[in-house]
């Protein structure tokens, strides 16, 4: 990764056990994202000299989407007083994987249905002070819920220009604005994350397919850096 990026550290899964394994590392992505990347925070550097971007997570072998995404499961089960494996095949469960599902793609094998970080053409990312502070965004990275949609803030911040959500809405818009231009799409339930050149991407562009498919370890270090 290009040190004009700044990546936050410790990363995030790496610290919870994620099997990233020896050789693979979560600070890399496509070429061609990584230039559109620097693209975008020459764009938001023009609108505040002393922001940038600050990278959450990148690239995921498909074991670390299978990590995360049963990990995402477990703890909405803690969090809603259910016992997984008490509850298994009950509605309850459902309605978790339905909502762990919302905000984490299923770790599958399809070639034609990659995982978003499984190419290497998405990212989560908000915005930092150049001293490696991360702004208030108005909700954390990764949770789970209607405050993570890139809009949840609208109402609030055009009803009361002083207030938080105004604040927290406008630097999401900022986020979006700098992203879209640099030719990501952002994910419609999460401010934090933005795509190009994988199936959402495709989604957003009326293209029947991405082109770009899941890497794994083994090519990894050929396409993505």
């Amino acid at each position: 990764m290009p040190e004009e990026l700044y990546c936050l550290k410790p990363h995030a899964y790496q610290s919870l056990g994620a099997p990233y394994g020896d050789l693979a590392s979560p600070w890399m992505l496509r070429q061609d994202v990584i230039r559109r990347l620097l693209i975008a925070q020459g764009y938001l550097q023009k609108i505040e000299p002393q922001f940038c971007l600050a990278l959450f997570d990148c690239w995921r072998p498909i074991r670390v989407q299978k990590f995360m995404y049963e990990y995402a499961i477990n703890q909405e089960c803690i969090s809603r007083g259910i016992d997984r494996f008490e509850s298994a095949g009950s509605s309850e469960l459902k309605d978790v994987i339905e909502s762990v599902a919302t905000f984490w793609a299923l770790p599958s094998l399809d070639k034609s249905m990659p995982p978003p970080h499984s190419t290497g053409g998405a990212v989560d990312l908000t915005i930092a002070t150049k001293d490696g502070v991360s702004l208030e965004m108005g909700g954390q990275i990764d949770c789970m819920g209607p405050i993570s949609r890139p809009d949840y803030y609208f109402e609030a911040a055009h009803s009361n220009r002083d207030s938080s959500a105004h604040l927290w809405h406008s630097r999401r818009m900022i986020l979006l604005d700098v992203m879209k231009r640099s030719g990501f799409v952002q994910h419609p339930h999460e401010w934090w994350h933005f795509s190009y050149g994988d199936q959402l991407w495709a989604w957003s562009n009326n293209s029947q397919a991405g082109f770009y498919g899941a890497v794994d370890e083994s090519d990894s270090k050929s396409i993505i850096n």
